[in-house]
């Protein structure tokens, strides 16, 4: 008996803590709608004598199949040639190099301002490369593309005029998707990058807590770059630590949802499990270095506290990862029970809870974009999705807790825009080891659960719980080792 209260109380708590994370999304809703009309005032745009100059990075690394398509794209920029220099900082170790040299030898040749830059290490990656290029960089102002990214012409001469207050340390802009229409699983990640950009940016940054640079489609001023001490390769995630950093020095960030710059989404969910695990591990690393200075900062409670959930929400998917390991043991547990039906009473609220918070989440989040990826009947195969990436995930906030070093893994490009390209075939498949395997067994694990579930006393009300479990471990195990299979 004993042993069944132990087992409820942990479930119960877990179910507690998870519903803070519904509650938090209401918030997000709140702040948004509070202060979303607080856009920043429209820049007077420079004279033509007067645009500053500006260095445009594009760090790459064996981008073979996107790296033409990157570099038309930054030389359509319509700014004046003589504030502008390109960089193209290739840390490239196959064929791809030489035709990125030649590229930029033949936009050269064509009057436009761009620099090969080549480090035969790949020390520190992306923030090692991004570091390096600052060394050659005449730009006042440091614009940043990452290789599957395609600004539009006029993307400098809509950013950089917001520069003219002072403070403003940072500019981002909005991600756009490519190639969103794909799949389920493109589907899914452009709705789920929608609601951090246009919800989670623009409440954070409206509001007056902090938000960060997400790596690519940004503009920086210089001087903050090395006023908060410059690129560091600490963590994986460097665009979020020294985002953070910034912001503890004063400077402002701004966020412009009105400009999109579109990029190509990851099609293969082998790719797709270790960018997820790339950016959760990086927020939980930077968490640990730059909270204790926030909290020890003159800052406001709530930009604090909304820092803290922000940094550490991806410990979110241990929880959901420890439910899922206990969702059959409180089934049993409940049977030893005189109140049973306390708990599942419980365990429904918090179902609904965090239910209608993302339903009504997302559904501002289309209504706001104006991009209608999913209607109400995708919501279960859309939470589901979610939670299968939870082991995933938990074990990168493992890694970053138990500081377990991993290299820096990026996530490779195939050039897919439409339904008819493939991404089959191609070299820089990721490693083909991530099977699926764990998922695979924790959705059998999941089918026991459901059996225990129907036989069990009035347990009625967690079968939909057991089922997006369960639905959401097979899905990703099964893509995953699909996925893994196809030939390179």
């Amino acid at each position: 008996m004993t042993t069944s209260y132990i087992v409820i109380a942990a479930y119960i708590l877990i179910l507690f803590l998870l519903s803070l994370y519904g509650v938090h999304r209401y918030w997000i809703l709140y702040l948004y709608w509070r202060h979303y009309k607080k856009a920043p005032p429209l820049p007077t745009p420079f004279s033509p004598v007067s645009w500053p100059m500006v260095t445009v990075q594009l760090p790459v690394y064996n981008e073979y199949y996107v790296v033409r398509r990157l570099i038309d794209a930054v030389c359509r920029l319509d700014y004046p040639k003589d504030r502008l220099e390109i960089q193209l900082l290739d840390d490239s170790t196959d064929e791809s190099r030489e035709l990125a040299r030649g590229l930029v030898e033949e936009r050269r040749r064509e009057g436009f301002p761009v620099q090969y830059l080549h480090r035969e290490h790949r020390n520190g990656f992306k923030a090692g490369a991004l570091a390096e290029g600052l060394r050659y960089a005449h730009g006042e102002f440091i614009a940043i593309f990452d290789a599957d990214f395609l600004p539009s012409p006029d993307f400098l001469r809509r950013t950089i005029p917001h520069f003219a207050e002072e403070r403003i340390g940072m500019v981002q802009t909005r991600w756009g998707h490519l190639n969103s229409d794909y799949s389920f699983l493109t589907r899914a990640q452009a709705l789920f990058l929608d609601g951090h950009f246009m919800l989670e940016h623009t409440a954070r940054n409206r509001s007056g807590a902090f938000f960060n640079f997400n790596g690519t489609a940004g503009v920086w001023r210089r001087r903050t770059i090395e006023d908060a001490g410059g690129w560091a390769d600490d963590t994986l995630t460097e665009d979020l630590d020294i985002s953070y950093r910034a912001q503890l020095r004063g400077w402002k960030f701004l966020f412009l949802p009105e400009v999109v710059c579109p990029a190509e989404l990851p099609v293969d969910i082998v790719a797709f499990r270790s960018q997820q695990h790339r950016w959760t591990k990086g927020a939980l690393q930077v968490a640990k270095k730059v909270l204790p200075a926030i909290w020890k900062s003159p800052l406001p409670f709530f930009v604090k506290l909304e820092s803290t959930v922000h940094l550490t929400s991806n410990l979110g998917y241990c929880l959901m990862f420890a439910l899922s390991l206990l969702l059959l043991p409180s089934l049993m547990a409940r049977n030893t029970l005189a109140w049973p039906q306390a708990v599942n009473l419980l365990e429904f609220f918090v179902f609904l809870l965090t239910a209608l918070s993302i339903t009504t989440f997302y559904a501002v989040v289309q209504r706001e974009t104006k991009a209608a990826r999913f209607s109400l009947a995708d919501l279960p195969p859309l939470l589901a999705f979610g939670i299968g990436m939870c082991f995933n995930n938990t074990r990168a906030v493992w890694e970053a807790l138990c500081s377990i070093p991993t290299e820096f893994r990026r996530t490779a490009k195939f050039n897919i825009q439409t339904r008819q390209d493939t991404w089959r075939n191609k070299r820089y498949r990721a490693a083909r080891k991530r099977t699926g395997l764990v998922e695979a067994l924790l959705a059998v694990y999941l089918l026991i659960t459901l059996y225990q579930s129907l036989s069990g006393t009035a347990a009625w009300m967690t079968l939909p719980l057991i089922g997006l479990f369960l639905g959401g471990f097979a899905y990703v195990g099964w893509l995953t080792f699909y996925h893994a299979l196809q030939k390179n």
